[in-house]
């Protein structure tokens, strides 16, 4: 069997060839600037190569999913599946030889580098009966071995290393062969570009890359220059699979292209200004408002009394009050109980183990008992007293009440806080009022809030370009009618 292909030609047009069957042994390390070539150079390698070994593709942009128009790739959806499918997908994967494009574009930057590490540690940890070669790439490397770390959190990506160094460093004696690919060379984690010995390194600018790059080549300093003067689709290539000297590659043509629009020049609409102004705030409400299906009102409720109240009845341990005493009564004297803790700024920091004990303690002290209320019914109505909703008319303590009856008690609190706000009319509560509620003093844990109880149906949030953001309440009119 023939193991090589050609990936291009050199500058007096002889044809230069990858030995595909050495680089499964010794991986690739590619680089080139945005707009260099690096992805049609990564195409050519896989179609040329299809037919010869099995490949899978991390494709963060949904560049590569074309493949599967001309060659027998199955394209995976990551935004589709579970962490247990995908976990499971790629174990399929080993087992049956089939060459896949796992298409992240649907997911947000954490969620792509997390699914694309579940699915490199599932292909890493596959029986070894399932050991068979393939390429593995991919593409925007910087992303999934970052060199520091960013904005993503530092669990992602000491889990995503984790996986595209076991790939690099250990991967070569499971059948494992990765190509790397990466728009800054400073930007991927040095244990993971030290373990490629064949690099082709394309244009590039910045000078930290260009010394990186002139050092894996083996090039002098001085003569790092020339990787900022390579074309488009030129790049410099070494390695065992390539060329044993440093040797200008023009990358051959390609029978696939890229999904996404090309950056080439078309001519502008010729519509005049008023007609484009038209066309862009032609039914501007509806277009910006969420495609968020808005669920049914919740049944009524039952009367008032059975959730505002602490004890609707006396404990089954203690009598019931005789007609004709004095004193306040036991569900009084709990009420007030409850009042005053609502009031205690701290108390929403506290956990509900701690507010309950402390309940119980309290009244005991008054001389009433709260055995007849267990930890649920006390979150919930705790939940209920530090919402506010005495300062809504009975009627919209009602709808309150009835919208939130089947919410789960740790979001029923800024859930009531949401509602009460849509009720005075106001388009979203105050920052530190629903932080209060939720008993936190992070944005981050507020925003994801916000983003659960959205997904949940219970909210809308319309987003302003100026910052602002409205928290829709859907059904409220309905039920406050």
């Amino acid at each position: 069997m023939n193991t090589e292909i050609i990936i291009g030609e050199d500058r007096t047009g002889k044809p230069i060839r990858i030995d595909m069957e050495e680089l499964l042994a010794t991986r690739l390390l590619v680089q080139g600037n945005s707009g260099s070539g690096k992805s049609h150079l990564l195409r050519r390698l896989l179609e040329e190569s299809a037919d010869m070994v099995q490949q899978v593709i991390i494709d963060p942009e949904g560049d590569f999913t074309s493949l599967a128009d001309l060659f027998p790739h199955i394209v995976i959806d990551g935004s589709a599946h579970s962490v247990g499918e995908i976990e499971a997908l790629a174990r399929r994967v080993r087992e049956h030889r089939a060459s896949v494009v796992l298409a992240l574009e649907g997911l947000d930057v954490e969620q792509q580098i997390r699914c694309a590490a579940q699915f490199i540690a599932a292909l890493f940890d596959a029986p070894r009966e399932h050991w068979f070669p393939a390429l593995v790439v991919v593409d925007e490397a910087q992303m999934f071995a970052p060199a520091v770390s960013g904005e993503i959190s530092e669990e992602t990506r000491r889990l995503s290393l984790n996986a595209m160094t076991n790939l690099m460093c250990r991967g070569r004696k499971r059948g494992l062969a990765g190509i790397v690919a990466t728009q800054r060379l400073a930007k991927l984690a040095k244990n993971v570009a030290a373990e490629a010995s064949n690099f082709l390194m394309g244009r590039t600018f910045l000078d930290i890359d260009m010394i990186r790059a002139a050092d894996l080549l083996g090039m002098e300093r001085r003569q790092a220059e020339q990787i900022r003067d390579l074309e488009r689709g030129s790049f410099l290539g070494l390695g065992p699979a390539i060329t044993r000297r440093p040797l200008s590659i023009r990358v051959g043509s390609t029978r696939t292209g890229a999904k996404s629009n090309s950056s080439g020049l078309m001519p502008l609409p010729t519509a005049k200004p008023d007609e484009m102004e038209a066309l862009l705030h032609a039914e501007l409400e509806e277009a910006a408002a969420p495609a968020v299906e808005r669920p049914l009102p919740p049944p009524p409720p039952e009367p008032i009394s059975r959730n505002m109240e602490i004890l609707d009845e006396p404990a089954p341990s203690e009598p019931a009050e005789m007609p004709g005493t004095k004193g306040p009564s036991q569900q009084n004297i709990a009420a007030e109980v409850l009042a005053k803790m609502a009031s205690d700024p701290s108390s929403p920091f506290q956990s509900s183990s701690q507010l309950f004990q402390s309940f119980q303690m309290q009244c005991r002290a008054a001389g009433a008992f709260a055995s007849g209320i267990d930890m649920e019914q006390f979150r919930r109505r705790f939940s209920i007293a530090i919402a506010g909703l005495e300062r809504l008319e009975e009627r919209h303590r009602e709808t309150a009440l009835g919208m939130a009856a089947n919410v789960e008690s740790d979001i029923l609190a800024p859930y009531l806080v949401i509602i009460r706000s849509a009720l005075e009319g106001r388009t979203a509560p105050d920052q530190d009022e629903l932080a209060a509620a939720y008993g936190t003093s992070s944005p981050g844990r507020i925003r994801r809030l916000l983003d659960h109880l959205e997904s949940l149906g219970l909210i809308v949030i319309r987003e302003e370009y100026g910052g602002g953001r409205t928290l829709m309440v859907p059904g409220i009119e309905e039920a406050s009618a």
